[in-house]
């Protein structure tokens, strides 16, 4: 229902906005066309290795690597595995809702996409390279240890 009000919303500021100035809004239109285009590719192949991975691997699977039960081990899994993965934040929420549609806990879900979004361990040596290897390694080890922290906080949130 939510989404519902949204694109409602949307479509009456879409309405609006070509009322007010048709230009502008064709040219808004035109962007974020060209936009969406170069985002779809990225996309597309991420849902489909997720998708993969879900054929895959069964939801027993999930459920002792990334469930609830696996404890600390499956939060620490989690937090790696999103440390090293470089993918996209509008295709990480969908994926992390598929895993925990599919038996993974909420603390390793949000382990896996704190750390995905803090961390960067495929971008380091860009980041290395402008800010320098202390400054860039600290940076990473203080997001790692801090998404480990959210992963916690929204464990405990939900446990109220």
């Amino acid at each position: 229902m939510d989404t519902l009000i949204l694109y409602v919303v949307a479509a009456v500021g879409l309405i609006f906005s070509y009322i007010k100035d048709k230009k502008k809004t064709t040219t808004a239109l035109k962007k974020a066309w060209k936009a969406f285009e170069g985002i779809l590719p990225q996309f597309i192949s991420v849902l489909f290795i997720v998708a993969i991975a879900l054929a895959i691997l069964d939801t027993a699977t999930i459920s002792r690597f990334l469930g609830s039960g696996s404890g600390i081990w499956g939060v620490l899994s989690a937090s790696l595995i999103g440390a090293i993965t470089l993918i996209p934040g509008f295709v990480a929420f969908p994926a992390a809702a598929s895993l925990l549609h599919e038996g993974a806990g909420p603390i390793q879900i949000a382990a896996f996409v704190s750390s995905l979004m803090m961390v960067g361990v495929v971008t380091l040596p860009m980041e290395i390279k402008y800010f320098g290897k202390r400054a860039a390694i600290m940076r990473n080890v203080l997001a790692w240890f801090f998404s480990l922290a959210a992963a916690f906080f929204v464990g405990w949130v939900v446990s109220l």
